[in-house]
């Protein structure tokens, strides 16, 4: 007898933690990612900044651990009807292969597509910003700072345009933009003192945002605590700010004008991917970010109240009818878990049943890095929020667990206890 066939879209938080964790003895599973990697998202600012290596970012797909069919291809459509989803290889540099469209059957289908970045359409952000999803992002971020850092140095540039090259501008203020600040902004401080000491005083960071603060997400007292920090350290906090256009050289803002730059970071939200978008016949969130919706068994809704009995959705693409939960890495894993654990209790060939406990978020505390070993957490409940050293000890620790391995962990944690005894070695990474 043949095993039930599961097909995963998306290699993302969601999509890898189910391909590590379903029963291959109960399921035949395969997975459909146009990445043969799933990155750790939140340790891809450290890893941009030096303070591990970039491999420690992400995990392979494919493992000899782990009994499942990757293939690197995009989902173009998908037939409910006939449980078919239909799909073109993943090589931007091979049309011919590109082009061969396949199909394949499920009897399980699991929808974690993700998102990508919200430009907003704001002209110019697709051709010039650099974003932060992916390892490759990250090391386009470092290769991009050592080449400004170069330039700069030459005999032959002025002072004008030493202060040009070095303006790093970070567009969003959540806690993507505030972590990838605080790191640049401790790199700059230290090991590029060292390594670029003509130079490395002209480095300098903005921080733009439509909102009238940084770090929403978190209470007055800490967002303006964050606030205090980064202006101490001549960061430059540019909230309310609408920006107009992009070109390769500076940013156009509103009632500002022109602002030039050497490093632009697009860092302000997500939007529903393609797929997403076209998907016909399901239920989809009206107003803000499009995500699919699902009941409390995270199965897919069709149009009307009606559901898919054998699709699921979860990551940052789908919600929970009446939940309106956020698009985290914490919220992904914590249905992927919940997902993993309703298939492995059933059998082979058994129908998934309506019956069972629902999907019940655990919220946990936000916590986001300042810089210079200063973080805040977010309070809970009753119980008030805290800043500091024991903040950042707390998100250095989480950052840590994020990692699916044990391996990586122990690299993580004595590539750490070096840097802190030797520096960074960053201009050897």
């Amino acid at each position: 007898m043949s095993k039930p066939h599961i097909v995963i879209i998306g290699s993302g938080w969601a999509g890898f933690y189910l391909v590590e964790n379903i029963s291959t003895s109960i399921y035949d599973v395969t997975i459909v990612s146009p990445r043969r990697t799933s990155a750790y998202t939140p340790l891809l600012a450290s890893a941009a900044c030096g303070l591990f290596n970039f491999y420690l970012a992400e995990e392979p797909v494919r493992s000899k651990s782990r009994k499942c069919r990757f293939i690197k291809a995009n989902v173009l459509s998908i037939s409910f009807p006939s449980n078919t989803v239909h799909c073109a290889p993943a090589f931007e540099d091979d049309s011919a292969v590109s082009n061969e469209i396949f199909d394949l059957q499920y009897d399980y289908l699991v929808l974690a597509p993700g998102c990508i970045p919200n430009t907003f359409n704001t002209p110019g952000v697709a051709e010039n910003a650099l974003f932060m999803k992916n390892v490759s992002d990250a090391m386009a971020v470092r290769k991009l700072l050592f080449d400004l850092l170069e330039k700069a140095s030459l005999p032959n540039c002025p002072e004008a345009r030493k202060k040009e090259l070095l303006h790093i501008a970070i567009v969003g203020g959540g806690p993507t933009g505030v972590e990838i600040t605080a790191e640049l902004d401790d790199l700059a401080h230290k090991e590029l003192q060292d390594l670029y000491p003509e130079v490395a005083s002209y480095l300098h960071i903005s921080i733009y945002d439509v909102a009238p603060h940084i770090l929403a997400a978190y209470d007055q007292k800490l967002y303006e605590y964050a606030n205090e920090a980064f202006l101490k350290r001549n960061i430059a906090i540019e909230t309310n700010t609408r920006i107009e256009k992009v070109d390769k050289d500076a940013l156009y803002i509103k009632d500002k004008g022109r602002v030039p730059y050497g490093m632009l970071m697009w860092v302000t939200g997500n939007k529903a991917t393609p797929l997403v978008m076209d998907l016909k016949d399901v239920k989809k969130t009206e107003k803000g970010l499009v995500r699919i919706l699902t009941d409390s068994h995270l199965r897919v809704f069709k149009s009307a109240d009606e559901i898919y009995d054998n699709v699921f959705a979860l990551g940052d693409a789908a919600d929970v009818e009446g939940m309106a939960l956020p698009t985290t890495a914490e919220v992904a894993v914590q249905k992927a878990r919940y997902l993993v654990d309703f298939f492995n209790s059933r059998t082979a060939g058994k129908l998934l049943a309506s019956s069972g406990v629902p999907f019940a978020y655990r919220e946990k505390q936000l916590v986001s890095y300042i810089g210079s070993r200063d973080g805040i957490i977010a309070g809970r409940g009753d119980k008030e929020g805290w800043t500091g050293r024991s903040a950042w000890l707390a998100w250095r620790s989480g950052s840590v667990m994020w990692t699916r391995s044990w391996r990586n962990r122990v690299v993580i944690l004595l590539t750490w206890l070096v840097n802190a005894l030797f520096g960074k070695e960053i201009a050897k990474m």
